[in-house]
């Protein structure tokens, strides 16, 4: 190839770099921003943020805590469901827990951690999905007065695993159980296992640094209710972590809290709910439901708490 030839292909590869640059780098940019500044259009392009007397609370789009500085629930609001997203509802780590249905045992903590006062989590805890539930909907059943109990799930709110050591049939299956051992209630913690004996034998506790993968992993209906009184999304984080909405049913579950709180009627709060409650996307997809952060902000602003 001519030096010529060079520099004559190199100069057109460079002009379309610089024209693709200006219309991909400035010119595509510069209109998306000018359609978003339309009327309609604007609100959305800017995060959907609300405000209360001018300052910004939050947005339509993105959950948020309403609790006290401990992570205690404030007792006058509507709580969002969970989140997995960072240390909960960050844009900036949005996702799921990726935890699956079969995950039900859990990592245990280190019980000489604990012994210096390390929290479960720094310890080496955590939690299985299943645990996760189960804790989550046992909170929501104390906060609001109502049975949080699962199938799958023990007293004391976790999984309710068994691991079945014995003899295997063909199929894998524990025939003839020689010991059993409750795998999510450490011994350090567990007074008596959520379960005395499984199929005559003795239920044990599970000890730390004990490998119980060599049983048959079962779980363990118990006696709770086929629809539990806690709905699903009070106690499982939404795909993106971010979720603002609850369902009908678990803002119903809250009202008489709230209306206690506040020293109102129920039926108040009920108004409040339906004001904020959207119905099925498109009319079809999805089921109903309500902002959080626009039901306690219209709450805040009729019955507001007196001091």
């Amino acid at each position: 190839m001519s030096f010529s030839n060079f520099v004559r292909q190199h100069w057109a590869a460079l002009r379309l770099l610089l024209v693709l640059t200006v219309i991909t780098g400035f010119a595509y940019p510069l209109v998306i921003w000018a359609v978003a500044q339309l009327p309609g259009l604007h609100d959305k392009a800017e995060g959907s943020i609300v405000t209360v007397n001018g300052k910004p609370v939050g947005s339509k789009l993105i959950g948020q805590l309403f609790t006290d500085n401990n992570g205690n629930p404030l007792p006058q609001y509507f709580q969002s469901r969970p989140s997995a997203a960072g240390t909960g509802y960050d844009p900036t780590a949005s996702g799921a827990s990726n935890l699956g249905p079969e995950n039900i045992v859990d990592t245990p903590a280190d019980p000489a951690l604990l012994a210096q006062g390390k929290k479960p989590a720094d310890a080496g805890f955590k939690a299985s999905l299943l645990t996760t539930v189960c804790t989550n909907s046992q909170s929501v059943g104390q906060l609001e007065g109502v049975d949080g109990s699962r199938p799958f799930c023990t007293g004391d709110g976790v999984g309710a695993v068994l691991s079945v050591i014995g003899p295997r049939n063909a199929r894998g299956n524990v025939i003839h159980p020689t010991r059993v051992v409750s795998v999510n209630q450490p011994c350090s913690t567990t007074k008596e296992p959520f379960l005395a004996t499984y199929e005559g034998v003795r239920v044990e506790c599970a000890k730390f640094g004990e490998d119980y993968t060599i049983g048959q992993i079962v779980p363990i209906r118990g006696a709770a209710p086929a629809n539990p009184v806690v709905p699903a999304d009070a106690v499982t984080a939404s795909g993106s972590g971010l979720d603002p909405d609850i369902s009908v049913a678990y803002a119903d579950l809250q009202v008489n809290r709230v209306a206690k709180a506040r020293h109102i009627t129920a039926d108040q709060v009920r108004a409040a709910v339906r004001d904020n409650q959207d119905g099925r996307t498109l009319g079809f997809m999805g089921q109903a439901r309500v902002n959080v952060l626009q039901l306690n902000i219209e709450l805040d602003q009729k019955y507001p708490m007196k001091s």
